[in-house]
């Protein structure tokens, strides 16, 4: 961005994340797929992820591997990381290989501490997200009402250099970034409506990913 045609503002520091809408159809899909899961007590049971996951959540659980395919998620998924890399300067990634995705349900108070995925990239989209998230617990105050929201965390806060990114969830917008990127969503209030999110892990080429060698 140039200003007054002396200043070009550049981000050459830090990585990159990256903002893509998933088709409704997907969306839709994606809704009535969860929502057959989870009235089926033997599947839920089978695919519960709960247990290796970080969040303080009801409910989270993995995609079975035949849907992923059929419903072009998967497709979806690759051909973002593709579009978001060769954005960033990497033109010859060529492997996209998925490890999991998994389903988030949250609901009021419930929350995800900091942490950060396995893999080479991972994301997080969101499905369903209540219509409103709550009352800040210092609703006078100045701060901003975080409730709801992911925050991406990297390094320190430093001149010219923020260490943190907070998304507000919209429903259709899947968000892409490296795998090591800590994050954290903050609980929110008020509502009894479902916070519903997906994310995965996957790999590309090792060639690519690891920069030490190069």
């Amino acid at each position: 961005m140039e200003q007054n045609n002396k200043v070009k503002v550049i981000n050459p520091f830090g990585p990159s994340i990256a903002r893509v809408k998933m088709p409704n159809n997907l969306i839709d899909s994606l809704n009535n797929y969860v929502d057959e899961i989870i009235s089926n007590e033997e599947k839920i049971e089978k695919l519960n992820h709960g247990n290796n996951l970080a969040g303080s959540v009801t409910q989270e659980f993995k995609l079975e591997e035949k849907f992923i395919i059929s419903s072009g998620y998967q497709k979806f998924l690759s051909e973002s990381v593709f579009d978001w890399l060769k954005v960033s300067g990497y033109k010859d990634v060529n492997n996209f290989s998925l490890i999991s995705s998994w389903i988030v349900r949250q609901f009021e108070n419930e929350y995800n501490p900091i942490h950060w995925h396995g893999g080479h990239v991972s994301g997080v989209g969101y499905l369903k997200v209540p219509s409103s998230l709550g009352r800040s617990p210092q609703p006078k105050s100045n701060k901003n009402n975080n409730n709801g929201k992911i925050e991406l965390i990297h390094g320190s806060r430093q001149f010219l250099s923020n260490s943190s990114f907070i998304i507000s969830p919209e429903v259709g917008y899947f968000y892409f970034f490296p795998h090591y990127m800590m994050h954290t969503v903050y609980p929110f209030n008020g509502t009894s409506e479902e916070r519903r999110s997906i994310s995965f892990n996957a790999k590309i080429d090792e060639k690519t990913f690891y920069v030490y060698g190069n």
